[in-house]
């Protein structure tokens, strides 16, 4: 069974499942795993008949904590201030930098991909008092918060220490304020220039209530508030916050010790690293959400994250061939689910896994599953040729007219291929078709390479492959039946259409062309070699 389907079965009752983000800066492609992880579970529930709401939250009364976005002139002033209250960057007409790096940007890559979430901001909340209720419970039991802090993650706070972070009222900095001595209506608080290493207090102190967003609970107790006063049931969490006495744990805790509310399941997930780093939203590192999203399809992004089942790391380098391969094997999957025969492993459960890797929250698998779909190496190829009509070429392929499903794949990518070929694509991806005369390289053949490619030029002459597969499978046949390996087989075919050592798939790379060029072209290496 598919891990979102067992974790439906294993629920009942009305579900709300929740997940959130610090907008700290440009919200890299990592962070959309979680947000489809939670999609596919809202859609799993629904599925076994369970009435379900999907909450996304932006936590944008954390404090500014990091420079990447930041002009130098701006760092002291903001660093540590809400980030509902730092500006947006300059050119930016949001209100202010979260609604820029997650509403203007983020939120944008959620509704191609089918996500419809009913968003909420945190500071919204606070505003208008609704979680007043958990900030005064957080303080009132503020001995039984430092208990769970020391009891559960072995942290320790002093006796004075309140579970509160005050928006200071001199410099308006949320990160460098230490707040003591509740009465029950107010708090003390001092804005110490030293609190933390990246932001500077200013200083001064005071006594304000604590309530109606004047004020916000740290971290974990947030986290744990919004489960209560949202109705959480389900929220996952990255590996780092899930470890044993981390975030979760202390949460859970706070959740059920100091608001007598019960956490909701909890679905863990590793990391998307980029060549093998973890990207990181508050450093600027990694690859951005939105520019990802302009690559991949949204099939496609989809089904990069619930191909692993949520406790495998994804390792994704957008350069090389990991674009062209992801699409690949998006393409085998819809063969197998179509019911076609397909070499290699499937995984467990891949017509779960196809379905939902499709958009909408009741797509038609079948209609999906049988259409007609260019392969991504293939199309990269001919967009590199001169003259190419693609979408003629693709109607020739397939041997009828595209269905309106089947025009609305190419198009994405054929964009796709497009945007790949200007960012990531390696440089023995691109080519130049030699068409004038015979690449001079071909002289360097040796004499088993020539007579392969003669071979190859006949066999093509009778059997006219016309597709990338069959090319593919008509090259490795020729280069068995005369015993050449396969590196020297290729090399020969690089050398006579591109005149270099190496190139893309040499099968899509054959099936971009016309097939009387192909034969001629084979041909003819073959002799100029020989001669």
């Amino acid at each position: 069974m598919y891990w979102a389907d067992e974790l439906a079965a294993s629920l009942a009752g009305p579900q709300v499942v929740n997940d959130s983000k610090s907008p700290s800066g440009t919200v890299h492609v990592g962070s959309l795993r979680g947000v489809v992880l939670h999609d596919a579970i809202h859609r799993a529930l629904i599925g076994v008949g369970l009435p379900s709401t999907f909450l996304y939250g932006v936590d944008d009364m954390d404090a500014m904590d990091s420079q990447a976005k930041l002009t130098p002139d701006a760092v002291d002033k903001y660093m540590g201030a809400p980030l509902s209250r730092v500006p947006a960057p300059e050119g930016s007409t949001a209100a202010n930098y979260a609604r820029h790096f997650v509403g203007e940007i983020f939120f944008r890559t959620f509704e191609p991909l089918g996500i419809k979430p009913e968003f909420y901001w945190v500071s919204e909340l606070y505003a208008a008092g609704r979680m007043d209720h958990y900030v005064k419970l957080a303080l009132d039991r503020a001995d039984k918060v430092r208990e769970v802090y020391s009891r559960v993650s072995h942290v320790e706070r002093s006796s004075e220490w309140l579970p509160l972070q005050v928006i200071c009222e001199n410099c308006g900095k949320i990160g460098t304020t230490y707040a003591t001595d509740w009465d029950g209506s107010t708090v003390a608080y001092a804005c110490k220039p030293d609190l933390v290493w990246w932001a500077r207090g200013c200083g001064h102190e005071g006594r304000v209530s604590p309530l109606g967003g004047q004020a916000k609970l740290p971290w974990n107790l947030e986290w744990a508030a919004k489960w209560g006063l949202l109705g959480v049931t389900v929220e996952g969490c990255g590996k780092d916050l899930a470890t044993a006495g981390g975030s979760r744990d202390r949460s859970d805790a706070i959740s059920r010790e100091v608001f007598e509310v019960e956490p909701p399941r909890n679905v863990a997930y590793e990391f998307l690293n980029v060549g093998g780093k973890k990207m990181s939203t508050s450093k600027g590192q990694g690859v951005a959400a939105h520019s990802i999203a302009e690559v991949l399809p949204p099939e496609q992004l989809r089904f990069l994250f619930l191909r692993p089942r949520p406790n495998q790391v994804i390792d994704f380098d957008p350069e090389g061939d990991t674009i062209p391969r992801l699409f690949d094997e998006f393409d085998r999957i819809a063969a197998a689910t179509a019911g076609r025969e397909v070499k290699g492993e499937l995984p467990a459960d891949y017509e779960r896994l196809f379905g939902y890797s499709l958009l909408g929250p009741d797509p038609d698998v079948s209609a999906a599953a049988t259409a007609f779909r260019p392969a991504f190496g293939h199309l990269a190829l001919l967009l590199q040729i001169p003259g190419t009509d693609i979408d003629a070429r693709m109607v020739a392929e397939k041997g009828a007219p595209l269905t309106e499903l089947e025009a609305a794949v190419l198009a994405e990518r054929v964009s796709a291929a497009r945007a790949w070929l200007d960012s990531y694509a390696p440089e023995r991806a691109r080519l130049v078709i030699r068409r004038d005369a015979v690449p001079t390289e071909v002289a360097a053949l040796g004499a088993d390479q020539r007579a392969y490619l003669a071979a190859l030029a006949e066999a093509a002459a009778v059997e006219a492959p016309g597709s990338g597969d069959a090319w593919q499978t008509l090259i490795f046949r020729v280069a068995a039946e005369a015993e050449l390996a396969s590196g020297r087989a290729f090399g020969a075919l690089y050398a006579a259409f591109l005149g270099r050592s190496n190139g893309p798939r040499a099968g899509w790379l054959l099936a971009s062309l016309e097939p009387a060029f192909v034969v001629e072209r084979l041909r003819a290496a073959a002799g100029i070699a020989a001669a």
